[in-house]
């Protein structure tokens, strides 16, 4: 009988422990809750593209040689160094309609100035056709950035542009 009681009473203690464990565990997450583990969010890009504009933005993107200059998903051409600013998130920064206004400019420095070289300026795009300078406008307006990270895309926008 002695040796029944003395496991009962280790069994019953066992359980007693766990239980206290549960209990302030469950106390200790509802007075501080944890933060969300936010070290893996993941890309901070994406686009809002359908496959075809994605397609037909791409290919005009490299038409233009716009990666010449700029960088999309950090792609840029290695051996140019211009220190134009990222495309990546462009369309969380500048609306559809502002971009294909940008593009249809004589001057884009008009619109956005710049304190690079002359033969580093943004090009005029006026004489694209319409359908085009629409496309190039949709297909950047399409590259977003998650909020989380928009403070940080639009620093290094002002940095490229500015230098500050």
């Amino acid at each position: 009988m002695f040796k029944r009681i003395r496991w009962l009473t280790v069994i019953n203690t066992a359980i007693l422990l766990l239980a206290g464990v549960f209990i302030v565990s469950v106390v200790q997450s509802i007075i501080s809750p944890s933060k969300p583990d936010t070290s893996e969010r993941g890309l901070p890009f994406y686009t809002t593209a359908d496959a075809a504009l994605a397609r037909s933005g791409a290919e005009l993107y490299k038409k233009l040689q716009c990666r010449s200059c700029h960088k999309i998903w950090s792609v840029k051409n290695l051996y140019d160094t211009v220190p134009a600013p990222s495309l990546d998130g462009i369309g969380s920064l500048r609306t559809e309609e502002w971009l294909y206004h940008y593009f249809s400019s004589k001057n884009p420095q008009s619109i956005v100035p710049t304190r690079l070289k002359e033969k580093y300026k943004m090009p005029s795009y006026a004489a694209l056709s319409e359908d085009d300078r629409r496309l190039l406008a949709a297909y950047f307006a399409s590259l977003k950035v998650r909020g989380w990270y928009l403070k940080e895309t639009r620093m290094a926008e002002q940095k490229k542009l500015t230098g500050k």
